[in-house]
């Protein structure tokens, strides 16, 4: 494979800037710091878990309705890089706020988290995107693979300076509260995101393209009707997506409900955090092994491997008692958690025309954002209901199934001729 170019290096790197907020903000540090908020304000373990799981859905329900009205605007010309850094911006403020929250205000904690996620995410639409821009077809799943690897990678180090504050703080070697540590990770998160974002904003740039018209907001919402019968007639597009929808909700459940799952289980903050910080090591390396094995056994069969790790997964966590077997669900996890991701993301550019990357990667988006409200909310309803975490982490396992039996209906992309540009006006 030849050397890396500008572009593609410089869209990799925003893999290793927001994967700080992943790991601190929706897998670690903050669910631990609201978890104790709430505790300490009397609400019970199983309740603050399912507000949690009823938050992201609020916040993924909020994208899932702008994805493709947003996608659709942002294939005209010079649009896909406004709406990214807009919603860049919002995340990374928004981030910084937190560390200025009280920590007994647990439900404002819960409200300013949904606006951190609105941002990240919405960005990660539009980053997502600019994934045709940067690479050829031939490369994307090595370079989406590449992407997550060093997203893992780099995530590791602002996670070990703040464990590292908030561990030293706990032990009274640093002057600081366990408060007054996890809000200096939280500010930590929004610098490493927004430094190592420069480089996207100075190198990578919107090449495919919808001319720009009069009125683009307007014949924008014109063409979203249009936009769901184009997507219909893309019968592989669709096929695909309907799949996605069901998988890519178990694992994303997954990675932002963990730390709540692992504290009802008893597994102390310490601990936790070793997990976490092991767990993105190690799905470094097999993120990138993903991306090679794919090249080799196609990124379909690599598909079904990561869902049937998954549903291990689910059926491990129903008999989860110890801190023992919370680490070994967490390394199946890091197994495949990038790795699955990564080639959905490449699987899903090559079936769609690239000059209208960002109106399908809104329905993407939509797709994945409407699954990711299901699954925390039948995470949080069967945890509620049965007062048992790990009855709503089993629960989780029909969404693979049915996300690895529509996959198998889904052509691979070399089977499957795709324009450059579709007509939707």
């Amino acid at each position: 494979m030849k050397r890396f170019s500008k572009e593609e290096n410089s869209w990799v790197l925003y893999d290793w800037a927001n994967s700080a907020y992943s790991i601190i903000i929706t897998t670690a540090v903050f669910p631990l710091f609201y978890k104790a908020a709430a505790e300490n304000a009397g609400v019970s373990a199983a309740n603050s878990t399912a507000y949690l799981g009823y938050t992201i859905a609020i916040a993924t329900f909020i994208l899932a309705m702008l994805g493709p009205i947003l996608g659709i605007i942002a294939d005209y010309q010079g649009f896909k890089k406004k709406f990214f850094t807009f919603f860049f911006a919002l995340g990374v403020t928004a981030t910084a706020i937190l560390a200025f929250i009280p920590s007994d205000q647990w439900l404002a904690l819960l409200i300013c988290y949904t606006v951190t996620a609105v941002g990240a995410t919405g960005a990660n639409v539009f980053y997502d995107a600019f994934l045709v821009d940067v690479t050829t077809e031939e490369r994307m799943n090595n370079i989406s693979s590449r992407g997550f690897g060093l997203g893992y990678i780099g995530s590791t180090i602002p996670f070990i300076l703040s464990i590292a504050i908030i561990i030293l703080a706990q032990n009274e070697l640093l002057p600081l509260s366990i408060t007054a540590a996890s809000k200096i990770a939280f500010l930590i998160t929004a610098l490493w995101w927004g430094l190592f974002t420069i480089p996207l904003f100075k190198n990578v740039q919107q090449r495919f393209y919808i001319e720009r018209e009069a009125r683009p907001v307007v014949n924008s919402f014109k063409r979203l009707g249009k936009t769901f019968k184009e997507i219909r007639k893309y019968r592989v597009v669709f096929l695909f997506l309907i799949g996605y929808f069901f998988y890519i909700d178990g694992v994303g459940t997954i990675i932002s409900m963990s730390t709540a799952y692992g504290t009802d289980l008893g597994i102390g903050a310490t601990d936790l955090l070793i997990i976490l910080f092991v767990t993105q090591v190690v799905a470094a390396p097999f993120a990138i092994l993903y991306g090679k094995l794919a090249e080799k056994f196609t990124g379909k069969k690599m598909l079904y491997v990561g869902i049937l790790i998954y549903i291990i997964v689910c059926i491990y966590a129903y008999f989860l008692e110890t801190t023992l077997d919370f680490w070994i669900l967490a390394m199946l996890v890091a197994t495949s958690q990038g790795g699955i991701q990564a080639l959905s993301r490449a699987y899903f550019a090559k079936l769609v025309p690239k000059n209208n990357a960002n109106e399908f990667f809104g329905f993407y988006n939509i797709f994945g954002k409407f699954a990711s409200i299901m699954g925390p909310l039948l995470v949080g309803a069967t945890a509620q209901i049965t007062g048992n975490s790990s009855m709503g982490v089993f629960s989780l396992i029909v969404l693979f199934i049915v996300g690895i039996i529509v996959l198998m209906f889904v052509p691979e992309p070399k089977e499957v001729s795709v324009p450059e540009s579709v007509n939707l006006n």
